[in-house]
């Protein structure tokens, strides 16, 4: 297990300084550098208890050389501020003027925070004098010192002291912090920084857990367009191991949704080195942030990239695999280079970006189910992840797909008033609508029935069979060979038989139950997706249940998957695709695509269609069959010839 920091530790770790890494006896005499990546580039965050200790020219030279070593970087943001500590003028000039030296690229950062109690984090109390001035006082620093600054994602309000529940009075907590922090945001942040420098650019970073954002006081609506940038915390570490349980597919999609926030003013992913149980895993995080086509990376932070430790691989049960981060491989290729330190965080990065960088300019723009969450909206909490974890390309954004051909609208969609107008809209042009139960449960009162008389009836009911039918007839069991892994417990939905069409039933004992349900209306196709009460369920789907599903909502996409859950897909608009496999074994992957032949990337190797596979659930009369393996924890690119 490597940085299994639980929140206590990992809180400790961000509100204190970071401990000096182990001093060698000599520093090298020549830097040999990784080559300069051709798609992206990519920074360092050193926070500023490193930025202090750098301020001495050995302890610069020393730190610098194992960092530089490593991997090649092409900026760093110098932290002015966290938790109490400031750095002074003389400190961040020096450190500056010494990245400068070597043609780095220097910003600033600032993280207002202020500390915690038992691990939790801690944030100022912005009806206290103090911590306003506080608040202005950092923030001046670094824009005094660089054109450019970036806030670290502890920029929101949780502080309930009596001067904030007298000044909330009447309104929600969510309602009073939004506004709260629109105001902050203006006259403690961007006010005084551009009257101090007026060419600074003072970017905000938003972190991951963005389905709570509104009721902390992050405001991805007026605020994220209020400053002269965003950035994307996209972490996601360990799925089940840390108190958030971000999935994978999350250091993908949230970058997606960023951009479709503020187009072109996305700066970049964020990833960190905490809390994975293993090495690929935060290789992983770094991939997918890219694939996602963000235009810099930021490895948060020094301390891991420049200490002279080697990196902890964790439990690999695959490390004999030919992955595609084969650590064994390049740790045998670091030593023969007669490197005299091991191969470390740095290293790890640095053959994580290097492995990236060889297919990414290969990749077209990002393309993928138009699915809508709007503003300051919550629900069915980051299921668009779990769908992008079993094989959905997910294209996620804050505003409604009016010319999409299909569509998909999680329980998040019910935050817009206008919804079922904008959905019968859609079916009226011939869309392809996709709503899950958790939005047809909320829109009741509002209008769906007359779109489709689908009503929840409050009961649940556990499946442990699915069986798909399409129109009158026997149907065909989805798990005739496999079973699901434990019965999953699913909400009931009332339906008309012959009005709506069950596409896929759950069955439990001698009763079916909608799991996608269709319904004809105007020109177009309403569909809708039953979500398991807990989302993590879909993993414990059979193939063929997970099959079902990808052919309803991907089936404009020129390509799609057979596979089981954790192996993800990415398609881009000039015929190229991702497949990548979070799973620790070697994997079988069908793959339907649009086209008489695929090209691996970067080899140029030939992979042939095969004979349609029986019973594909997803095979079409202008797809062809194709059928790969993914190792462990890999990713394969492909082109499609058509």
């Amino acid at each position: 297990m490597i940085m299994r920091l639980g929140t206590t530790a990992f809180a400790a770790l961000l509100a204190t300084s970071f401990a000096l890494p182990t001093m060698a006896q000599t520093a090298p005499t020549a830097i040999t550098i990784p080559p300069k990546y051709k798609n992206f580039r990519a920074a360092i965050y050193i926070a500023v208890g490193d930025a202090r200790r750098l301020a001495d020219r050995a302890t610069f030279d020393r730190q610098y050389a194992r960092a530089a070593s490593q991997l090649h970087f092409d900026k760093v943001y110098i932290e002015a501020y966290r938790d109490r500590d400031f750095a002074t003028d003389d400190e961040l000039e020096r450190v500056k003027s010494y990245f400068a030296e070597k043609g780095i690229a220097t910003a600033g950062g600032i993280t207002l925070a202020a500390g915690g109690e038992g691990g939790q984090f801690g944030t100022f109390d912005y009806e206290k004098p103090a911590d306003r001035a506080e608040c202005e006082k950092a923030v001046r620093l670094a824009a005094r010192h660089f054109d450019e600054v970036i806030l670290d994602d502890f920029f929101f309000y949780t502080s309930k002291s009596d001067a904030d529940i007298a000044a909330k009075g009447k309104q929600s907590w969510t309602q009073y912090r939004l506004e709260t922090m629109r105001k902050v945001s203006r006259d403690l942040v961007l006010a005084p920084a551009h009257a101090v420098n007026p060419r600074v650019k003072m970017v905000i970073k938003y972190p991951n857990w963005y389905e709570h954002f509104q009721g902390l006081g992050y405001d991805l609506d007026q605020q994220a367009q209020a400053f002269d940038g965003i950035y994307t915390g996209t972490e996601t570490r360990d799925p089940t191991l840390t108190d958030q349980l971000l999935q994978q597919y999350e250091s993908y999609g949230i970058i997606r949704y960023y951009g479709n926030i503020r187009p072109g003013g996305n700066g970049g992913g964020w990833v960190d080195t905490f809390s994975t149980r293993d090495l690929d895993r935060y290789a992983e995080q770094l991939w997918d942030t890219l694939f996602a086509k963000a235009p810099e990376i930021t490895l948060f932070n020094w301390h891991p990239m420049s200490e002279d430790a080697a990196a902890e691989a964790g439990q690999r049960p695959w490390a004999n695999a030919q992955t595609s981060f084969d650590w064994e491989a390049e740790q045998r290729r670091w030593r023969a280079s007669g490197a005299r330190l091991p191969a470390g965080w740095g290293r790890a990065a640095g053959y994580a970006l290097e492995t990236v960088d060889s297919v990414l300019g290969e990749l077209g723009q990002p393309i993928g189910i138009a699915s809508y969450k709007p503003y300051q909206s919550s629900g069915e909490d980051f299921l668009h992840n779990y769908l992008g974890t079993i094989g959905l390309p997910i294209e996620l954004s804050p505003h409604f797909p009016e010319a999409a051909k299909t569509m998909l609208l999680t329980e998040a969609a019910a935050a817009d008033p206008m919804i079922v107008a904008k959905i019968q809209r859609a079916l009226k042009r011939g869309a392809t609508v996709i709503v899950t139960s958790g939005l047809v449960e909320k829109l009741q009162d509002r209008g769906f029935r007359d779109l489709a008389e689908w009503v929840p009836t409050g009961r649940r009911v556990l499946i442990d069979q699915f069986v798909q039918g399409y129109g009158a007839g026997n149907g065909t069991p989805l798990n005739a060979t496999e079973g699901t892994q434990k019965p999953i417990l699913f909400p009931d939905i009332r339906f008309y038989t012959n009005d709506s069409w069950a596409i896929v039933r759950g069955v439990a004992g001698a009763k079916g139950f909608p799991l996608i349900l269709m319904n004809r209306y105007s020109a177009g196709t309403l569909y809708m997706l039953t979500v398991p009460e807990n989302p993590a369920d879909l993993y414990a789907m059979p193939p063929a249940m997970l099959a079902q599903i990808r052919k309803v909502a991907s089936s404009d996409m020129p390509v799609m998957i057979e596979a089981p859950a954790h192996v993800s897909l990415f398609a881009y608009d000039n015929d190229t695709f991702v497949v990548q496999s979070f799973r620790g074994e070697t994997t079988p992957v069908a793959v339907h695509a649009a086209g008489r032949q695929l090209v691996e990337l970067p080899s140029g190797t030939i992979v042939s269609a095969t004979a349609p596979i029986a019973g594909s659930a997803t095979a079409a009369p202008d797809r062809a069959d194709f059928a790969l393996t993914l190792p462990p924890h890999s990713f394969r690119v492909f082109r499609i010839v058509r």
